[in-house]
Order: structure tokens, then sequence, then C-alpha cells
């Protein structure tokens, strides 16, 4: 039993070195830097202080900046999940030979660089492209519509990186799908409506579930989107934290911020857990 443990542990010893090398220690170095103090120039001071969390928690301006992150975070995760929610289904039905295609291409989104894609929906949104010419060549507006530097923009370039993460999350939920039970519910008079809502959306629930805090995690947490498609109009905590490091040399606050970021989404995972266990 005994060399057993030790053979189960020496197995264990490179995943468990690898973890804290690599995002342990980072974290706590990221904890002990959010302790000091800095000067103007961005010197560090070696002294304990707790500064920056006061001035994180005494500023309304990071509270509307938390209220900013979980808004859009909000919207483009439910974005992205009304987008994908029918292209999972599908992909989780069909008995297709192309189906392993189909489902390559539903996340090809992950072979493309993120800054690739939001410079092209720069050129989606803008006001010549695709979009607006093509409802102006149809007579539907007047005059080009704001669809880029706002926060519409950054709603739909965060949706369109999140899909692929909530099309995985909802296929991996549809487990539970009984395509029997959906028939019952047609044999005893439900139309497809009507089995839809009563039958499939509720036994689907732990994947919409889960790829809406999917989203959320990945969204509060994005960058280029807000920076690039806000055009510096959107703020949120992301880009507050790359301003006060790169822009201001506040290296204590932006740890600070970060230290509250992550706290923010452990809670939020804890309560998808909890959620989790309701709908089981």
């Amino acid at each position: 039993m005994i060399s057993r443990r030790r053979w189960l542990l020496a197995l264990a010893a490179p995943a468990a070195l690898f973890v804290g090398l690599a995002f342990v220690a980072p974290l706590l170095n990221l904890g002990r830097l959010s302790f000091q103090d800095s000067l103007p120039g961005g010197a560090l001071l070696e002294t304990y202080s707790t500064a920056s969390y006061r001035e994180l928690l005494g500023d309304a301006f990071y509270l509307e900046l938390t209220g900013n992150s979980i808004l859009l975070s909000i919207q483009a995760s439910l974005l992205a999940l009304v987008v994908s929610y029918p292209i999972a289904l599908f992909l989780y039905r069909t008995t297709s030979r192309w189906r392993s295609l189909l489902l390559v291409a539903a996340v090809s989104p992950f072979f493309v660089s993120g800054v690739v894609r939001v410079f092209g929906w720069l050129v989606i949104l803008g006001d010549n492209g695709f979009i607006n010419s093509a409802l102006l060549s149809l007579g539907l507006i007047a005059k080009p519509l704001s669809l880029i530097f706002n926060w519409t923009g950054v709603v739909i370039g965060l949706a369109e990186g999140l899909a692929p993460f909530v099309i995985l999350a909802l296929i991996s939920g549809f487990g539970r799908l009984d395509r029997n039970i959906e028939d019952a519910a047609a044999t005893l008079g439900a139309n497809k409506l009507q089995a839809f809502l009563r039958v499939t959306l509720p036994l689907s629930l732990p994947g919409v579930l889960l790829g809406l805090i999917i989203g959320m995690v990945i969204s509060m947490s994005a960058y280029i989107s807000p920076r690039v498609l806000g055009g510096g109009r959107v703020f949120v905590l992301a880009t507050e934290i790359y301003g006060q490091t790169f822009e201001l040399n506040n290296w204590p606050l932006a740890a600070a911020l970060s230290i509250y970021m992550l706290v923010m989404l452990v809670l939020l995972t804890l309560a998808y857990r909890r959620l989790a266990e309701r709908l089981e």
C-alpha cells in the first residue's frame, strides 16, 4: 500500500511542480506586489502597505469599472449563447458524414489570433464595412450605423470570440438530451416549440449554464476587444489594469486590481457550482 502511494505521488509530482511554478508562484508574487508602494516614476518600495486596496475600495471609479465589466460579460455571453445554441444543437444531433468538418468549422476561431479577429471586425463593422454597405444598398438605413469604437462593437467582438467555447460547453451539456422524451412529448400533443421549451431546453440547462459561466470568465478578463473595438471609450477592469501597468507604472495598484478580479471570478465559479448542483 505504501509503495503504491509513493508511486502515485511520484507520478503526480511533475504536474504539481508545473502548477506550482506556472500558476501558484506568479500568483503569490502578484499578491506580494499588491501590498507594496510605488514612486511616481514606477520604482517599487520594499514596504508593506494597503494603499492600493484602500484606493481600489474607496474610489467610485473602480466600482463603475466593476459594473461595466460585469455588464459587458453578461451581454457578450448571452449574445454568444443565442448564436451558439442552435449551432451546437445541430452539431450534436446531426448524423451527417460532414459532422466532424462542421465541428471544426464551428470552432475555427480558435485557429485565428484574437488580434486578427478584432481587426477583422473593424473592417466588417466600420462605416464602409460589409454590414453598413449592405444596409445602405438595401435602403434600410440613411447613414452608416455606429458599430465600432463603442460598447456595441465590443459586445459583438467578444461574443464572436466566445462562441467556440460556448458551443463546446453546450455540446458537452447536451448529454442529458433524450430523443425518446421529445418523441413522447410529441405523442402527447406538444408541438415542436412546446417540446423544445418544456423538454429540450430544461434538459440542456447545465450546458447553458456552463457556457454562460465560461463566457463571463473569459470576457471579464478580455483586453483586446475592449481596447481596440472600444476605441478607448469603453473602460473595464482589464483595460484599467493595462493602463496602470504600462502607462502609469503603478504596479501595486495593477496587482491589486488583478487580485480583485481574480476573487470575483472565483466567486462566480463557486456560484456556478451551487447552481449546477441544483440542476442535477
